[in-house]
């Protein structure tokens, strides 16, 4: 199937008759070989790979990992504690938050590790633990992406210690005993090797002026191709070009300095898909749309309401007497009363719509969304309309599907109200 690589169209419809819709369902085979691709990466003096949770916190998924020896990029105090819940080891979690965790301190005693995002956080960690290891992150003054909102450095982002402030963040390790052993950032560059190169120059400049740095993290943002005109980013290629940023690191400061990586949509992206049916079909006259209304939505996937992504789609019937269904043009809309609610924006443009091409369909049949992996059950308008969250499937390398996550009930979710 054009849109999802690990689905047959048999067993598409065994999912939608045995979960019910919609259903998340993720591909271990594929987990498995994005993450040996990871830890694959060329490197110069040792590699850690770190899982971006927050792209997909399953504990299947993140148990799955942790047996192929990836750590952990936590976003919070909870997702550190959901990583150990599902096994993970918490020397193995790094929290690089936003919000500091309220229970920071016992995390620390836990063994997790700490990355401070602004001079106000590396002053509460100096308070917490004076004379203690830290990491840092920076911002370096460049960012990239494909929106404002998707910008995780440059002067457009909040994220990180801005560069011109690093006498302060040293001030501040003077105070209070600290040594900053590990620095992060994070930029996001896409598929380009030379943009990596440039990247990771620019972060091994400012690594200079911090002289106990031992550990430098480039972050994520490893472009993973969802649509067929896209490209993937070649770890191999852009590895190559890191490892000599590294060695002439090494040649003119002395330090060998171990590479760490956060990748979240690159292991886990395209080894998701999101199984929905298809409930009504509407067309607005002659000179308007045909559209394809489903029982899913932004409840479960909000990427193209929020940043008008795209994810490839298709229609799988239900009887196989229908194979020389004729194709329509369609847009796809969720079953949210919201207008934003459509998973077919225009390419380019989140405010327009673009028609996908696709067998005609007839309600009952099932609609697949691919890409689906990475920031979706994750990022989602959870019970908006108080639709209940969707259940998730893992398609074991056996062949056998396996629910990793039940169906929310109504009582679930009405469970913290009070009379």
């Amino acid at each position: 199937m054009a849109m999802c690589s690990f689905l047959t169209e048999e067993q598409v419809l065994d999912v939608q008759q045995t979960f019910g819709t919609p259903v998340f369902v993720y591909d271990q085979r594929t987990l498995e070989s994005q993450a040996r691709q990871a830890l694959a990466l060329p490197n110069a003096f040792g590699l850690t790979v770190r899982y971006a949770m927050k792209a997909l916190p399953n504990r299947a998924v993140i148990g799955l990992f942790a047996g192929l020896g990836l750590h952990i990029d936590a976003s919070s105090g909870f997702e550190a504690r959901r990583a150990m819940r599902a096994g993970m080891t918490p020397d193995k979690i790094q929290i690089t938050a936003q919000e500091m965790p309220c229970d920071l301190a016992e995390l620390l005693d836990y063994g997790v590790r700490f990355n401070a995002c602004s001079l106000h956080q590396l002053r509460t960690y100096g308070r917490l633990r004076p004379g203690s290891e830290v990491s840092v992150r920076i911002n370096p003054g460049l960012g990239s992406g494909h929106s404002n909102r998707t910008n995780v450095g440059g002067p457009s982002s909040s994220f990180g210690i801005w560069h011109e402030h690093i006498g302060d963040a040293l001030a501040i390790q003077r105070e209070y005993g600290l040594r900053i052993t590990r620095m992060h950032t994070h930029i996001g560059s896409g598929t380009d090797p030379e943009m990596w190169n440039h990247c990771a120059g620019l972060s091994l400049d400012i690594a200079a002026r911090l002289p106990e740095v031992r550990t430098l993290s480039l972050g994520g943002g490893f472009k993973v191709a969802r649509m067929d005109y896209e490209t993937s980013a070649d770890l191999q290629a852009i590895g190559r070009r890191v490892v000599e940023d590294f060695q002439a690191f090494k040649t003119r400061h002395g330090r060998a300095l171990k590479l760490e990586i956060e990748p979240g949509t690159f292991l886990v992206a395209n080894a998701g898909a999101l199984v929905c049916t298809v409930i009504d079909i509407v067309d607005t006259g002659t000179q308007g749309f045909s559209f394809i209304k489903v029982d899913s939505g932004m409840t479960e996937l909000v990427r193209p309401s929020m940043y008008g992504a795209q994810h490839p789609i298709d229609v799988v019937r239900r009887a196989t007497c229908d194979m020389r269904r004729a194709t329509c043009e369609y847009l796809v809309a969720g079953h949210c009363c919201e207008s934003g609610d459509v998973l077919t924006p225009e390419a380019g443009n989140p405010e327009g719509l673009q028609t996908r091409t696709l067998p005609e369909a007839q309600i009952g049949d099932a609609l697949v969304v691919g890409g689906a992996g990475a920031y979706a059950a994750a990022m989602s308008s959870k019970n908006y309309n108080s639709f209940p969250e969707a259940p998730e499937v893992l398609l074991r390398n056996d062949g056998l599907f396996t629910l990793i996550r039940k169906r929310q009930t109504l009582e679930q979710m009405l469970d913290n109200e009070v009379d």
